[in-house]
């Protein structure tokens, strides 16, 4: 068009530039850089020079300049403003990436492939590491540098928030709870026994309209420095607490929370040194003492009629045992109320209680197989769940074998402990000899058939977490970190601890978390035996995350799944009575508990506090008539009982009977079906581990000599840790 324009004008003897662009301007109206070149380039003109092109592109493209400017003046306007915004919205957590960058994750190598199709047995009876093989360069050090050092004045800043944690958590309990059993932090109302749905053994197992909340947290109260709060709180549950109720409750979860509190309680009362501050109540006439002794006389029917000697698993607090009632327990369930009720028995001289319990421990002991199961019929004794392990239906009760030694020093308690830890490490542990060197999968106690010692899930819960303080207890001290270990790179996961972690697939079985405080507990008796720093860290991350992820509106909630981090309106009394407790002992090292008490205390499975009394190592009804009777100017005196001498007695134990201790490759064990005489071989699966390669920690339980400036695992091997259970930089 515009070039056919052109040919029409051949009359005019020399097309100036000016016309040549009123030309150009006539010719197309939308005129623009690229139409301007077309015209000045590809018009043949024999009228237009090549100097009058020449003169014309160049004065037009001048003019386009100006145009152009403006428009990328107008980009570039508009590009700085959408810059300021990313960086006003995005720069904050864009800092805080940076800051968190694992950098080493860049100088990693490659993974070698990782084991997907392995048998179970086959995935730990390999002695080569399946993992990245890691040296411990720099870059792995660097990664937990922040570990080796923890001020002090943060430290009391953590014992500050710990105690306002529980605080927070117990206020708003009194506030809109009490007297009902727990708190329902998202709404903020109580809650009671599930009276609509009797069937609902989660909340009606635990919940009896005792007003557990408040019995539970009693010594915790003491434990904080709390003296005031403790004594009223005292009055109220002497005031409101009654057991002639119609609710049914499961015997284990009535014991250790409320009668191991109320026992706690009274004895922290009756202290003549009073060595957490003034607990003395005025006119005390042992009230709490004759509420537990009322609550176990209405566990008693449990134990009423049954063949085995093992109890009920539940009982109505009125009527006693429900016909129609499950017949099956658990092995903690069965075995884990010889703590409480052997101190009841001593404190008001009545052997019943003791009897039933110890009876329900030895019934449960001669029907192992080296190793027990999990779940038992109360009425045929036999075994109904044949999974054995560490973690829930099985943890307390070897807790307790330990514990009631050293509480009331009976040989047979840690005679029987000394054999359960020997098999519980032959049958159970996977992975490395040596946990601190060597090579191979960092070790791991997994659940296992009691029969075969086949490996029987693919999966460790978080209950296990607390047999690291089992093994502090014993002396064990690398064993106790390496399974801490374990369980922190879990945590570093997730943010919290899944009630069951896969260690086959690296993700959760069972994914809520309800504030549970076996790993909190774990890592304060660490703390304690090592006085590592990495410890106190541990600690900030724990309370970190309670704050961050499960503190709501009126107190701490469940995390219903740890991976969207979604909440359960429910906060259990054991949060109140061992989480917050443990937290605030973690920081607080002037707390007479980890000072002058550190010898004269014991923890019951809830985390309530017993002293270590001459009067619970009596059993007065075996008096003789001529021995004289406890005086009770001596009745309330401390027993002097180091945990490192029960130490030394287990490790001897151990020495005496080592000549009979062979390897478990290929041993055949006897099997007892039920009462029958017949006996069955079975041949165990191979294990890994064999007896004489056992090393027993010889080194102080109370102050392992662990440099205070350095991990107490190698940062190489906390990198093949968090590797193993995939552990990702934080987002």
């Amino acid at each position: 068009m515009a070039c056919a324009h052109v040919k029409q004008r051949k009359d005019s003897k020399e097309t100036t530039v000016n016309s040549l662009s009123q030309l150009c301007i006539e010719s197309k109206t939308d005129f623009n850089l690229n139409s301007s070149s077309r015209l000045c380039l590809l018009c043949p003109s024999p009228t237009i020079t090549a100097a009058s092109r020449t003169n014309f592109c160049f004065d037009f493209l001048l003019r386009s300049a100006d145009y152009r400017l403006q428009i990328m003046r107008l980009f570039w306007l508009n590009f700085a403003q959408l810059v300021f915004i990313i960086l006003f919205f995005f720069l904050p957590t864009f800092l805080r990436a940076i800051n968190h960058f694992d950098y080493s994750m860049l100088l990693k190598p490659k993974p070698t492939s990782h084991p997907s199709s392995q048998s179970l047995f086959d995935l730990f009876s390999s002695t080569t590491d399946n993992f990245t093989t890691v040296d411990n360069f720099s870059y792995h050090e660097q990664q937990y540098d922040r570990y080796l050092y923890f001020s002090t004045n943060e430290r009391l800043r953590l014992r500050d928030e710990s105690k306002k944690m529980f605080e927070f958590a117990y206020d708003n309990y009194m506030q809109y709870a009490f007297p009902l059993d727990e708190l329902d932090p998202i709404h903020c109302r109580g809650r009671g026994p599930d009276v609509e749905r009797l069937d609902n053994i989660n909340i009606n197992d635990v919940l009896g309209n005792y007003s557990l909340g408040l019995v539970d947290s009693l010594d915790t109260l003491a434990v904080m420095g709390n003296a005031t709060e403790f004594q009223h709180a005292v009055k109220l549950v002497i005031e409101h607490v009654r057991f002639d109720r119609n609710t049914t409750i499961q015997v284990f979860e009535a014991t250790i929370r409320v009668l191991g509190a109320l026992l706690s309680a009274h004895l922290l009362i009756i202290d003549p040194l009073q060595p957490f501050g003034d607990l003395a109540i005025p006119n005390y006439a042992n009230e709490l003492l004759d509420l537990a002794h009322d609550l176990a006389s209405r566990l008693l029917p449990a134990f009423e009629n049954v063949p085995h000697g093992l109890p009920y698993p539940r009982v109505n607090l009125l009527t006693g045992v429900v016909s129609g009632m499950r017949n099956d327990t658990s092995t903690a369930g069965a075995g884990s109320l010889s703590l409480e009720f052997t101190i009841l028995s001593r404190l008001v001289g009545d052997p019943i209680f003791e009897r039933v319990a110890r009876r329900a421990v030895n019934s449960l002991w001669t029907r192992r197989n080296q190793i027990t199961g999990n779940v038992i019929d109360v009425e045929t004794g036999e075994w109904i769940g044949q999974s054995s392990g560490l973690g829930a239906g099985i943890d307390s009760f070897f807790e307790y074998l330990l514990k009631n030694y050293i509480l009331f020093g009976e040989q047979e308690d840690l005679n029987m402990f000394d054999d359960a830890y020997q098999a519980i490490y032959a049958h159970m542990r996977k992975g490395r000899v040596n946990c601190k060197e060597g090579v191979g999968l960092h070790p791991m106690y997994v659940n296992v058939n009691m029969h075969t010692g086949a490996v029987s899930t693919t999966w460790i819960d978080s209950l296990q977490a607390s047999f690291s303080a089992v093994q502090v207890l014993l002396g064990d001290i690398d064993e106790a970190i390496c399974m801490h270990a374990l369980y922190y790179s879990i945590w570093r996961k997730f943010g919290v601890l899944p009630e069951r972690f896969n260690w086959h697939v690296k993700m959760p079985d069972v994914n809520f978390y309800p504030l549970r405080p076996e790993f909190v507990e774990a890592t304060y008796f660490l703390y304690q035996a090592t006085k590592n720093p990495f410890y106190l860290h541990v600690g900030r991350d724990i309370i970190e995350n309670l704050n961050y992820y499960t503190k709501v509106k009126c107190g701490y909630a469940t995390v219903h799944d740890v991976n969207d981090k979604t909440l359960e309106d429910r906060m259990e009394s054991f949060f109140l009575s061992e989480t917050c407790k443990y937290l605030y002992l973690l920081f607080d090292e002037d707390n007479y508990l980890n000072k002058q008490g550190a010898n004269h205390y014991i923890f019951t499975t809830e985390a309530h506090i017993i002293p270590l009394m001459s009067k619970l190592r009596k059993k007065v009804w075996e008096n003789d008539g001529f021995s004289s009777p406890t005086s009770p100017a001596n009745e309330n005196v401390f027993v002097s009982s180091d945990n490192c001498e029960t130490k030394k007695n287990v490790s001897n134990n151990k020495k005496k009977r080592k000549s009979t201790k062979t390897s478990m490759k290929n041993e055949i064990i006897q099997i007892h079906l039920g009462e029958s005489t017949t006996k069955k071989p079975v041949t165990v699966i191979t294990n890994v581990i064999t007896n004489n390669t056992r090393k027993v920690n010889e080194s102080s339980c109370r102050s392992r000599p662990i440099e205070r400036h350095t991990l107490p695992l190698s940062a190489a091997l906390l990198f093949q840790l968090d590797e193993m259970v995939g552990v990702y930089p934080p987002r």
